[in-house]
């Protein structure tokens, strides 16, 4: 057992931490005359080494995603999920949905389209929840911040969120609360034709490209503000606003993160930054949740497809699964850190 777990926390913290990454790093700024044990030093450690650990982390996931995706296009994923019924359906929208674009504004789309091909709304909305909030992204991120045991609770919880979202949906028979231009569009049948080994590394090397291009922003911007709190913000003052001592920190973290829009990758170094600072599990992983499932541009985009009382449900719903998932990580996080 004593090997097993050297062997894994080697591979957590060496491979997917990339710990020798910091190591290399540091010694460099170092021979440079940068102090990083200083505030300015360590700043711009923080910034190098989780901005290129992201990117690296952040190209090998989605090469490997997007070669599983090209064997789910939309149409092939509608026949599978037109094949199941009831809860079970549900199911399997959300699993289906952590193998999808990593933001809620790329999910959208794909959305709409299975909306109008005549898929149950619940099954719709049980996809749409679980694709920015449990993708396979988030698991391997987050196993390599927080450890395994986080990782797959966090996403076991989402998927839970993602399941019962959708099957309340279906129960309240919300159809007429979707934009009459979706609920009578008709989705045309294309054959897929049968892609080669070399035609889908092609695709998913094209997706890593793209995402790339637009994610690179949003990390820059998060790593830049996880380096500010991890160096220039007192602990003092995040323990205070949202540590032991605010009982409503959960609920302070999840309002916060819907007013911003990025995805998993621009928001794990700002989480990573308030724990070391004295945060509270709960509430960096409501904020996450927040950020990568409720953002305003998203609410935006949603709502161009569905009427407000539907929109305002979907968010009850995602808002209150995301508080609970935040104080139950509160209660645990002496067991499972």
């Amino acid at each position: 057992m004593e090997a097993i777990k050297t062997a894994w926390d080697f591979f957590q913290n060496e491979i997917l931490g990339m710990r020798w990454l910091s190591r290399l790093i540091g010694s460099a700024l170092n021979a440079c005359g940068l102090d990083t044990t200083g505030k300015v030093g360590g700043s711009v450690l923080f910034f190098i080494y989780d901005t290129v650990k992201i990117m690296v982390l952040l190209g090998v996931l989605i090469l490997i995603i997007s070669y599983i995706q090209s064997y789910f296009p939309p149409e092939r994923t509608k026949k599978i999920l037109g094949r199941f019924h009831g809860l079970w359906a549900n199911i399997l929208a959300a699993l289906l949905g952590t193998v999808t674009p990593f933001c809620s504004c790329s999910s959208i789309p794909l959305f709409i389209g299975f909306t109008s091909a005549g898929l149950p709304l619940g099954v719709t909305f049980s996809f749409l929840i679980s694709s920015p909030m449990v993708d396979l992204g988030s698991l391997v991120l987050l196993m390599s911040i927080f450890g395994w045991k986080v990782a797959v609770i966090y996403v076991v919880l989402g998927l839970v969120i993602a399941v019962f979202g959708g099957t309340l949906i279906e129960k309240l028979h919300l159809q007429n609360q979707v934009e009459e231009y979706i609920r009578n569009g008709h989705s045309i049948d294309i054959p897929q034709e049968e892609l080669s080994f070399k035609d889908r590394l092609k695709y998913a090397w094209e997706q890593v490209l793209s995402t790339a291009k637009k994610v690179a922003p949003y990390v820059f911007i998060g790593v830049g503000i996880g380096a500010i709190i991890h160096n220039w913000i007192p602990e003092e003052f995040i323990i205070k606003l949202i540590g032991d001592n605010n009982p409503f920190g959960v609920i302070l973290a999840t309002a916060a993160g819907v007013p911003m829009y990025a995805d998993i990758f621009g928001t794990i170094p700002i989480a990573e930054a308030l724990l070391a600072k004295g945060a509270l599990l709960g509430v960096v992983l409501s904020f996450m949740m927040a950020v990568t499932t409720l953002s305003l541009p998203s609410m935006i985009m949603l709502r161009k497809a569905v009427k407000p009382k539907l929109l305002g449900i979907f968010i009850a719903i995602c808002t209150a699964g995301i508080i609970i998932v935040g104080y139950f990580f509160n209660l645990i996080q002496p067991l499972i850190l």
